[in-house]
C-alpha cells in the first residue's frame, strides 16, 4: 500500500524544509511512504527548498491557480502515480506531521474513505474568542449540509483513500476544504474525524486579507456548494416564504377592502403581486436547478470513469517534474513518466 503526502505551495520558501522535516516517511499499515509537493507558480525558491528537502514529485504550475486547484491537481497526480491514500497538508508546518499516523489509521482499518484532522480550536492559543465561535459555526453548518459529523471543517490536514479521491472534483477557486467534506457527505463516503495536534504559528494565512473576509467567502461557498446538491430546498423554502409574505398582504388588502378602505391599502396588493411573481421565479429556479444537479451527478459519475480510464493506461500526471531524475517512479507497470 501506497501514501502520498501532498503539499501545495505558493511562495513557501521560508516553511517548507520545517514541514518536511516533520514528515513521517514510514507509517504502520504503509509500505511506501511519498511526498508531493504542488508548486503554485511560485517565485521565490520553493522547487529548490523541494528538492533539497527530498520531495519525490513536484506538480508546477506556471501562473498562480490558487489552492483548489492545487489541492485538486496534487489529487489527481497522487492517483497517477500510484497512491493508496493520499493525505493533504499545509506548508506553513501548521499541522504536526507525527499525526498523520492517527489521519491514516482509520483508512488502513478499512473504517473511513476520508479522515478530516480536528485542531480543537478552542485549545489554538492565537485564535481570538470570536474567531473561534465562527470557526463553529461555520462547522456546524457544513455538518448539516454535509450530514456528517466532522467536528472542524476548515481543517486542511486530511486523508482520503483512492476511491474517495477518485470520486472528488473540487470547483471553488477559493478553497477546497467545505467542498470536499460537502461532497463527500452527499455522495455517500464514509467521513470521520481525529484529534490532531497544531504547531506554533509561523505566519498569517494568505487566504484571505482579514477575519470578515473569511467569513463571507465561506458563506458564499458554502451556500453555493449546498445549492449545487439540494437546489429545491432552497429555492423553493424561499419561494414557500415569499409566497406566504404575498398572501398575508393580501389577506390585509382584502380585509381592507370590505371594510370599505381598499383604496387606502393598494400598495398592499401591488407588493403582494410582486411577492407572488419572485415566489413563482424562485420556485422556478428550484426546479432548474434540480435538473442541473442532476446532470451535475451524470458529469460526476462520467469523469470518476474518465479518470479510472486514464489509471488504466497509464496517463501521464499533469504538470508533473520528477523531484530526483533517478527517482522517477513507476505507474501502473509502465516504465516511466514523462512530464504532460
Amino acid at each position: 500500500m501506497k501514501l502520498i503526502i501532498q503539499i501545495p505551495c505558493f511562495n513557501e520558501e521560508d516553511t517548507l524544509a520545517e514541514t518536511l522535516a516533520d514528515l513521517p516517511r514510514s507509517v504502520p499499515g504503509i509500505d511506501t511512504v511519498e511526498w508531493l509537493v504542488i508548486d503554485d507558480g511560485s517565485t521565490d525558491r520553493t522547487i529548490e527548498v523541494a528538492r533539497a528537502g527530498g520531495v519525490d514529485h513536484i506538480v508546477k504550475f506556471t501562473a498562480n491557480k490558487g489552492l483548489a486547484a492545487g489541492f485538486q491537481a496534487g489529487l489527481d497526480a497522487s492517483l497517477k502515480l500510484g497512491a493508496d491514500v493520499v493525505v493533504n497538508t499545509d506548508a506553513d508546518n501548521q499541522y504536526n506531521g507525527g499525526d498523520i499516523v492517527k489521519l491514516v489509521a482509520p483508512i488502513v482499518a478499512g473504517d473511513a474513505d476520508m479522515v478530516v484532522g480536528d485542531r480543537q480550536v478552542h485549545t489554538i492559543q492565537h485564535f481570538s474568542p470570536l474567531k473561534i465561535q465562527l470557526q463553529r459555526l461555520g462547522s456546524w453548518v457544513v455538518r448539516q449540509a454535509s450530514r456528517t459529523e466532522v467536528a472542524d471543517t476548515t481543517s486542511g490536514f486530511r486523508a482520503y483513500n483512492r476511491e474517495a479521491a477518485l470520486q472528488l472534483v473540487v470547483v471553488s477557486r477559493f478553497t477546497y476544504t467545505l467542498e470536499t467534506i460537502i461532497q463527500a457527505g452527499n455522495q455517500d463516503l464514509a467521513v470521520m474525524d481525529v484529534p490532531i495536534r497544531t504547531n506554533e504559528k509561523t505566519r498569517e494565512s494568505r487566504l484571505f486579507p482579514s477575519m470578515w473576509a473569511y467569513v463571507r467567502r465561506n458563506s458564499i461557498s458554502i451556500f453555493r456548494i449546498y445549492a449545487q446538491y439540494h437546489p429545491l430546498k432552497i429555492f423553493w423554502g424561499l419561494s414557500i416564504l415569499l409566497g406566504i409574505g404575498a398572501l398575508a398582504l393580501w389577506i390585509r388588502f382584502s380585509i381592507a377592502l370590505i371594510d370599505g378602505q381598499g383604496s387606502g391599502h393598494v400598495q398592499s396588493l401591488i407588493l403582494g403581486a410582486v411577492l407572488f411573481n419572485t415566489a413563482a421565479l424562485m420556485a422556478a429556479l428550484g426546479v432548474i436547478g434540480d435538473l442541473l444537479a442532476a446532470q451535475r451527478v451524470i458529469s460526476v459519475r462520467t469523469l470518476d470513469r474518465v479518470r479510472r480510464i486514464e489509471l488504466k493506461l497509464g496517463v501521464a500526471p499533469s504538470h508533473y517534474h520528477p523531484a530526483q531524475e533517478a527517482r522517477t517512479p513507476e505507474v501502473e507497470g509502465h516504465e516511466r513518466i514523462t512530464p504532460a
